[in-house]
């Protein structure tokens, strides 16, 4: 009878034992809803608040100047009248005739109004009623004291008014718009996030090993099987939850923004191109013919939007393969977690400082800043994430993956050394001096 090969067995032990955790299934399904709703919910309240709510605007002007001056629309009405600004806020109070009072004050110094309600009003209403006032007043100085038309100024404006459109060009010569406010805004929540989940799933393997030596039952298990396949079964089963995490991740997220377009088609309008959405011609029998929640999320990036997502689980995978072998190995040294800083802490460090220049990097995606940290391979998880939205040359995406698989070789190589010799030495404190002459057995 063929016999059960041991790293496989340990993946599968590791691997089934927490993808089976109450934690790992709310974590998994919540996060993305979670995501989903703080994003998109107060945007959708908002849109309808203010579309329900109709405010009737009564306006007392003592200057004159606006007196069936201001533009209605679907959402805000206006009425006029003159008079004790008292009685009207007493009116106000006593029935629903308008909603709130505008009562403009003839002052010389300054144009100065105090907006008087019962009931809330929107927030957006003051500021709306500001530009109009603004407009208005504007208006009314052009044509009585500098005698110019405002219809004429107005269109003088358009003409001369510049436009600056930011256009990235590839090495193709290929020119596509860049938005660089909303690729920042997509960098660094996707640094943020790898960081995060890098390190979330590193500290599972820094404790699992803890628990086992502190337990003893390591002692049990590498009987049966050698320390480096104990090592290697460890990291890879906490991987493929991590990547069993990260897939439901995806797909969810895409589910939710297909619930999206349909529920809320009028925040994504516009048609959709075959030529200009990839994958769309495989989903066009089971989308709606309006369909462009794809093309819209594609014209905020300057790669593609699959692009980052095969990015973002590469350096997921290297870049949590690298910590967790540290980690594991650092683990072995020690007999309990508060121990386990002194070692941890200078793995964890530049991957901290990655976070800490992510805004930098966000500004100036191509600086020297920006590449050299996306080219060394604990900090290019974190770094390359936030550069990659605004476009990154496909060498250096290529040569910083290859530096990351190359050190993380070293890494896998440094870890089974050390746990090797770490993992079954108990009551003593080593030193770094010692843990490297463990490199040379």
């Amino acid at each position: 009878m063929k016999k059960n090969n041991p790293v496989l067995l340990i993946i599968a032990r590791e691997y089934l034992t927490r993808v089976r955790k109450k934690s790992f299934i709310l974590l998994t399904i919540l996060l993305p809803i979670l995501m989903a709703a703080i994003i998109m919910l107060p945007v959708l309240l908002m849109i309808n608040s203010e579309k329900k709510q109709h405010t009737h605007v009564l306006v007392v002007d003592e200057t004159e100047i606006f007196l069936n001056a201001f533009e209605p629309n679907d959402n805000v009405t206006f009425s006029y009248a003159s008079g004790d600004i008292t009685t009207f806020k007493q009116d106000i109070l006593q029935n629903d005739k308008y909603n709130c009072i505008l009562h403009i004050l003839n002052n010389s110094q300054a144009l100065k109004s105090n907006l008087y309600y019962k009931d809330k009003v929107p927030n957006s209403l003051p500021s709306y009623l500001e530009r109009q006032m603004d407009d208005i007043f504007f208006d009314r100085i052009l044509q009585d004291s500098l005698h110019i038309n405002p219809a004429q100024f107005e269109k003088l404006q358009e003409l001369t008014k510049a436009d600056v459109t930011t256009i990235q060009m590839d090495e193709k010569g290929n020119e596509r718009e860049n938005i660089a406010e909303i690729n920042e805004v997509i960098g660094m929540v996707c640094g943020f996030f790898i960081y995060f989940i890098i390190i979330i799933f590193a500290s599972q393997v820094l404790r699992g090993v803890l628990e086992e030596k502190t337990s003893r039952i390591v002692e049990v298990i590498v009987s049966s099987v050698k320390p480096v396949q104990l090592l290697i079964g460890k990291i890879v089963g906490i991987a493929l939850v991590g990547i069993t995490q990260f897939v439901i991740w995806v797909m969810l997220t895409f589910g939710i923004l297909l619930i999206a377009q349909i529920a809320a088609p009028s925040l994504m309008s516009g048609s959709v191109s075959e030529t200009a959405v990839p994958g769309a011609e495989i989903a066009a029998d089971t989308l709606p013919a309006d369909f462009s929640i794809f093309q819209k999320i594609n014209e905020y990036f300057s790669v593609s939007f699959g692009e980052i997502i095969l990015c973002f689980f590469f350096f997921f995978v290297v870049g949590y393969l690298t910590y967790a072998s540290l980690y594991a190995a650092m683990g072995s040294v020690v007999d309990n977690e508060s121990d386990s800083q002194q070692y941890t802490l200078p793995i964890t460090l530049p991957l901290l400082l990655s976070i800490i220049v992510v805004p930098s990097i966000a500004n100036n995606p191509n600086g020297s800043l920006a590449f050299w940290f996306s080219m060394i391979p604990l900090t290019s998880p974190v770094s390359m994430l936030v550069r990659l939205p605004a476009g990154v040359p496909l060498w250096q995406v290529f040569l910083s993956m290859g530096l990351a698989v190359a050190f993380l070789v070293f890494c896998i190589w440094f870890a089974a050394k050390v746990y090797r010799m770490g993992i079954l030495m108990y009551g003593k404190k080593v030193s770094w001096r010692e843990i490297f002459k463990w490199l040379r057995k």
